[in-house]
């Protein structure tokens, strides 16, 4: 029987999930004292529950819950300034992370923790082996730096909109096909994780110019640019050798364990909950 892995990026399902149900409580943006062991156990019980449907939905032989490492990553290394200013994860949330991956694990799904890598990149890393043995893998997330992986064997999908993000989608959102993602990024910025692009080049410009030379690279030795196209580009290229490191998923994280580790049992798949 093929494979049909399901990664789930954890975190980027558990803190939408957490969102949810401390909204009802927060009260001038702080939550009770009162009630925060309400909030963190009603978010343990939607995030069971979530994952129970995701079983349901999706059929998968395998399975495994992807968190980032609680250190900094790399990125931090070379940019301090990466998602810098945004919210940090609640103290009380953070301590119940592991109730909730005993939780998974009731229902057959591991967990994977990082020690220096962010979820993303361990996320890619699965995603990529697997496809190469043409084999499936849904990855579960809202994070829009999957959809530079579509292929034939990777999908991604939206668990709280119950669609599933492909090319239509990536061409609708952004103008130019998934393959280009990643340039078109490293030229506008990514501004969700404070990483700069070129200045004065939106994506307007940028799916434009993609669509028109096919990829970054052809864009940056083109003869026939705009000249304040070409000199915009000219002004920022160490800033677009950054951005593009920044934005690069890994994909050859070791990972120390095969995909029969994570299979799951047919009793789980066929009644989750």
């Amino acid at each position: 029987m093929s494979a049909h892995l399901v990664l789930i990026d954890a975190l980027n399902l558990i803190r939408r999930i957490y969102a949810v149900q401390e909204r009802p409580f927060l009260f001038n943006n702080e939550l009770a004292e009162n009630t925060i062991k309400q909030v963190v156990f009603n978010t343990l019980q939607a995030s069971s529950l979530a994952m129970g449907k995701i079983l349901e939905t999706l059929q998968p032989t395998h399975a495994l819950a992807v968190f980032d490492s609680q250190a900094p990553c790399w990125r931090y290394q070379i940019y301090p300034d990466y998602k810098k200013g945004r919210k940090k994860m609640p103290e009380h949330l953070q301590q119940s992370l592991g109730s909730i991956q005993d939780e998974f694990m009731n229902l057959g799904i591991d967990s994977l923790v990082s020690e220096q890598d962010e979820a993303d990149d361990l996320i890619a890393t699965l995603a990529i082996k697997v496809a190469l043995r043409g084999q499936k893998t849904t990855i579960i997330s809202t994070d829009k730096c999957f959809l530079a992986l579509l292929n034939q064997n990777i999908e991604v999908y939206d668990y709280f909109n119950r669609r599933y993000l492909d090319e239509a989608h990536v061409e609708q959102k952004f103008g130019v096909k998934s393959g280009q993602l990643l340039d078109l990024w490293t030229l506008t910025g990514d501004n969700t994780n404070k990483i700069p692009g070129v200045a004065g080049i939106g994506q307007v410009t940028a799916s434009s110019l993609l669509n028109n030379y096919g990829s970054l690279e052809a864009v940056l030795s083109a003869t026939d640019l705009k000249k304040s196209v070409s000199e915009k580009l000219q002004q920022s290229s160490e800033q677009i050798a950054l951005s593009r490191q920044l934005l690069s998923l890994k994909q050859d994280i070791p990972l120390g364990f095969n995909l029969k580790d994570i299979r799951l049992e047919q009793s789980f798949i066929e009644n989750p909950t």
